[in-house]
């Protein structure tokens, strides 16, 4: 099992990003909290890695803080919650929000982020209670927010990064669309349209 690699970052686009390890180009995929704290392209950044076997793919998922990387493993153990599904739930809200939510029980909130329906947010309530004073004790580790390299147009790029969240098409250039775009890049964007989505 790959647990942690460091590198520099070769390129960035969400949620995907290409980290070079001493010449191997590791492909991984990361959620938007990820994102906001990476380097720019040719920084090092030291990344928390979770390798999934599946029998058509093996992908490796990063992430800058264990808090993270332990709240999407007990995430894959909730049935009818993926991969995928766990990656918007770790793009839409912080560790302590997602602890916030369980603890009181506000299944509308989860309800909020793509792909979670009602009866996934209430199981998730219920079976995510028990496990998340572990998730909440993992130590944490630091890393400043870097902006998200992608396209070059920050709107397209922001669409692009819901729709890869789960967002259908439509609602991601919705959302986008309802934004002040001026002067903001593209992890801006995204930030301020998944708070939107959630408040």
């Amino acid at each position: 099992m790959i647990g942690r690699l460091r590198g520099d970052v070769i390129e960035k686009q969400p949620p995907y990003l290409l980290l070079d390890v001493q010449g191997v180009g590791y492909e991984l995929e990361a959620p938007m909290s990820t994102f906001y704290e990476l380097p720019d392209a040719g920084g090092s950044v030291v990344l928390y890695t979770h390798l999934l076997v599946r029998e058509d793919a093996q992908t490796l998922y990063a992430f800058k803080h264990l808090q993270d990387r332990a709240l999407f493993r007990d995430l894959l153990k909730v049935n009818g919650v993926g991969a995928k599904i766990a990656l918007a739930i770790l793009s839409g809200m912080d560790v302590r929000a997602f602890t916030d939510c369980i603890h009181r029980a506000d299944s509308d909130a989860l309800m909020r982020l793509p792909g979670v329906g009602r009866r996934t947010a209430e199981r998730l309530v219920v079976e995510m209670r028990d496990r998340l004073q572990q998730i909440t004790e993992q130590p944490d580790s630091g890393g400043e927010r870097q902006g998200v390299q992608g396209t070059g147009n920050p709107v397209q790029d922001a669409v692009s990064a819901l729709v890869a969240l789960g967002y259908g098409l439509k609602d991601a250039r919705r959302m986008v669309g309802e934004l002040d775009t001026q002067d903001q890049n593209s992890e801006d964007l995204i930030r301020l349209a998944l708070k939107t989505c959630l408040s």
